[in-house]
């Protein structure tokens, strides 16, 4: 092929207005995306505004090792205490509303698919699609819970990812860095309709204010 200099240029100027083309309509399209903010997409918006920072791996003193360090950061975040009395004889409530489909149905339907499941690996399209095909699944499972006012340990079972706090002067300490819960996704669907019916509750008693 042959070397032509003035090709070598023009296609040296192509290939940077193609970048400053690409990066016009990168920053137009943010743009549009900021101006349409929705109180849903406000931490997307920040992503995209500050960048994500590089994640800080704990340095710890006296943890050198992945097994101390998991330790050291247990015994911060839930540190020892008594355990729980049994549980005890269970009765059914008479009082509690029976639970419903469309509670069943409502309550995934607000789960981010995106989100990360707990120890059970399920996430929440899956529910949502095994609902869809067969309601009486999830409602067989949760429905003697709620007669019962019963949330079993078994269902309360989680896993935690530990997180750094932005801005911190020192990563020494495991109180530079947060927790985040991760449940059982069918945990967090009965959260989500017990914490519906104590909305509707407190909204029907005035319990709320109104702002």
């Amino acid at each position: 092929m042959h070397d032509d200099p003035h090709m070598r240029e023009v296609a040296g100027t192509s290939k940077a207005g193609y970048f400053k083309a690409i990066k016009a309509a990168k920053n137009k399209h943010l743009s549009f995306f900021l101006l349409a903010a929705t109180p849903q997409s406000l931490w997307t918006a920040k992503r995209f505004g500050y960048g994500r920072a590089q994640p800080r791996f704990p340095s710890l003193p006296g943890a050198e090792t992945p097994l101390q360090m998991n330790n050291v950061l247990l015994d911060h975040f839930f540190p020892p205490k008594e355990p729980f009395p049994p549980p005890p004889r269970l009765r059914p409530h008479k009082s509690a509303p029976p639970l419903t489909r469309d509670e069943i149905a409502t309550a995934p339907a607000k789960c981010s698919p995106t989100s990360a499941p707990g120890p059970d690996g399920i996430p929440y399209s899956t529910r949502k699609q095994v609902n869809k095909i067969n309601p009486s699944i999830l409602l067989q499972i949760l429905a003697p819970l709620v007669l019962l006012g019963y949330h079993p340990a078994s269902l309360k079972s989680s896993n935690g990812v530990i997180l750094d706090k932005p801005g911190k002067p020192s990563y020494e300490s495991p109180s530079s860095f947060r927790i985040i819960v991760l449940i059982r996704t069918v945990s967090k669907i009965l959260e989500r309709i017990i914490a519906a019916r104590l909305l509707a509750a407190a909204r029907l008693r005035g319990l709320l204010h109104p702002n």
